[in-house]
């Protein structure tokens, strides 16, 4: 029987993964010894491989993440100040299903992004819809969609994340106008989504860090107090690799 008509056919109804494992089934001998439901059950395997490897590289996309960061490669051996036992009981994603939130604060080049991007890489391997948000450029981008109309619409995309990582909270005092911005996502998010909020500040200056105290009060009403924290200290990590890197170079 001519089988590549068929191939041709799953190509044409965007059944990939079951063509290209039926060709694999062709080249391998050991393929025709196979009762016929062992062979479709691997291909239903491979279609439904393939689909989930896109949906993944889809939910990465979106999610923006700048660094290939993962919890498997989070570095506990530097005294920061990371419980590992804690930082690892967050795997499950318990944590978003319970609708919580992480706050990450310590000097910089202690890792904190690097913390809560491998959160939100994690959480896309989990099927977790996640999105990274720079604070020092999303204002910027939500003052010009207002100017063009399209300021509610960022906001219903925004609402979809059942994550959402803002990095680089505090680095500026938030006006009036970003705090309100802030406070309608955390709003809308409170008790329903999960933030990871990342900041070189300790959380107790947060509150200067909004100039209407209102607002203030009522973002991180919305955000601290069902958090998680985890405090990081000491010196740059960056630094020490600069140094250590350094030293490999001098020759005695």
């Amino acid at each position: 029987m001519n089988i590549h008509p068929i191939i041709e056919k799953l190509r044409k109804l965007n059944l990939k993964g079951m063509a290209e494992s039926l060709e694999d089934q062709l080249k391998n001998e050991t393929s025709s010894a196979l009762l016929f439901e062992e062979r479709l059950g691997i291909l239903v395997e491979s279609e439904t491989a393939l689909r989930e490897t896109r949906r993944l590289e889809a939910r990465l996309k979106k999610a923006q993440l700048k660094q290939k960061a993962c919890m498997q490669d989070v570095d506990y051996r530097s005294n920061r100040g990371l419980d590992r036992t804690l930082f690892m009981s967050f795997e499950n994603c318990h944590w978003i299903t319970n609708h919580k939130n992480i706050l990450i604060t310590g000097p910089t080049g202690t890792g904190k992004s690097y913390l809560g991007e491998a959160l939100a890489h994690n959480a896309c391997l989990k099927g977790i819809p996640s999105k990274m948000i720079q604070l020092s450029h999303f204002f910027e981008k939500l003052k010009a969609a207002k100017a063009d109309g399209k300021y509610l619409k960022i906001l219903a995309e925004l609402s979809k994340y059942e994550l959402i990582f803002f990095d680089d909270f505090g680095m500026d005092v938030l006006n009036t106008e970003h705090a309100k911005d802030l406070w309608k996502i955390v709003d809308d998010r409170y008790n329903k989504k999960s933030t990871i909020m990342v900041s070189q500040l300790p959380i107790k200056l947060w509150h200067d860090a909004i100039e209407d105290k209102a607002l203030a009060d009522a973002i991180l009403d919305r955000i601290v107090h069902n958090a998680y924290k985890i405090e990081l200290s000491g010196n740059s990590l960056r630094r020490k690799t600069e140094m250590s890197s350094e030293e490999k170079s001098v020759k005695p």
